[in-house]
């Protein structure tokens, strides 16, 4: 992970997002100190689970609370 000073990601913003974008992450150090991490977000579109996905390939018991 490459690491970038504030002042690097205030100089140019955009050209970090876009970095970001494509996958890329930063640590942000000020100081000579790690402060923050840059990073993409995963699971961005992923898509919930239709409800009744497995209606039918298995049954509960009667006594399962019991």
């Amino acid at each position: 992970m490459q690491k970038v000073t504030v002042d690097e990601i205030q100089q140019d913003l955009f050209k970090y997002l876009n970095q970001v974008e494509a996958g890329k992450s930063f640590i942000i150090m000020q100081e000579g100190k790690a402060i923050a991490e840059l990073k993409p977000i995963q699971n961005r579109n992923k898509q919930q689970r239709p409800f009744g996905l497995c209606a039918g390939e298995f049954s509960v018991p009667d006594d399962f609370d019991i």
